[in-house]
C-alpha cells in the first residue's frame, strides 16, 4: 500500500484529510503517533521536522506531504476519487479552499486556544485570550448561520473540501462553546455532517481516545 498517514486519532487536524480519504475510499495504512513516547516522536521528527500532524507519506511517488489541506489536495491531484472534493470550476474552486481557511482559522483555532488553556498549569491559564477566544467563535457561528440557511453542505448540494474542515472544527468547538438554541442552522448542519459516514467513522475510531479530552465547560 502506497499511502500511509501519520496522525493522531483525537486530533482535529488529523480528522480532515481521514474525512477526505473515506469519502472517496482511498487505501492506506495510519500510524498513531504518540508525541509523549520517545521512541515515536523521534521516527515522526524524522518524518516531520515541525512535529506537526497529519503527515502523509506517498512511497509511490517518494512525496512526504505534510499539512491537512495540502494533504488533501494532494490526494485530489495524485489520488481522485468519485467525490469530487475541490470543484474543477476554478471560481468555485478558490471559494471551497476560502471556506477551508474559514473553518481552520476562524473556528479550530480559537476553539483549540480554549482547549490549550485548560491543559495549562493552575496559575498559568489565560482567562481573557479564552473570553477573547469564545466571541470568535460566537462570531464565526453567526457567520454560518447565515451561510447555512439554504444549503445541505458547506458550498451548497456537494460534499466537498469545505465540510472536511468543517466537521472536526464544529465537533470540538461545539464542546467548548456550545451552540445552544442560536444558531438552529449550525447545529442541523452540524447534526447532519456527523450522520455523514466518512465523519462516523473518524468519529468511532477516535472514540477511545475521548477520554483525554478536558470536557470541562467551566
Amino acid at each position: 500500500m502506497s499511502l500511509t498517514m501519520h496522525l493522531h486519532p483525537l486530533a482535529s487536524f488529523c480528522w480532515k484529510p481521514l474525512i477526505a480519504l473515506y469519502e472517496n475510499g482511498t487505501l492506506f495504512t495510519s500510524v498513531v503517533v504518540d508525541l509523549g513516547n520517545e521512541q515515536s516522536r523521534a521516527a515522526f521528527l524524522k518524518l516531520s521536522p515541525a512535529g506537526k500532524m497529519p503527515v502523509l507519506r506517498d512511497e509511490a511517488l517518494d512525496q512526504t506531504v505534510p499539512e491537512s489541506t495540502i494533504v488533501i489536495e494532494y490526494l485530489n491531484a495524485h489520488y481522485p476519487g468519485p467525490v469530487e472534493l475541490i470543484p474543477a470550476d476554478i471560481d468555485l474552486a478558490r471559494q471551497t479552499r476560502l471556506a477551508d481557511r474559514f473553518y481552520d482559522f476562524y473556528v479550530q483555532h480559537p476553539m483549540q486556544k480554549i482547549v490549550g488553556d485548560r491543559l495549562r498549569p493552575e496559575g498559568m491559564t489565560d482567562p481573557f485570550g479564552v473570553e477573547e477566544a469564545r466571541a470568535q467563535l460566537r462570531s464565526a457561528y453567526a457567520i454560518i448561520e447565515q451561510d447555512m440557511q439554504s444549503r445541505t453542505w458547506g458550498m451548497g448540494e456537494a460534499f466537498t473540501l469545505a465540510d472536511c474542515a468543517a466537521a472536526p472544527a464544529l465537533f470540538y468547538a461545539n464542546k467548548v462553546e456550545p451552540f445552544g438554541d442560536r444558531y438552529p442552522a449550525v447545529r442541523r448542519y452540524h447534526d447532519r455532517l456527523l450522520r455523514r459516514p466518512s465523519v462516523a467513522r473518524v468519529i468511532e475510531e477516535a472514540q477511545p481516545y475521548f477520554k483525554l479530552f478536558p470536557y470541562n465547560n467551566g
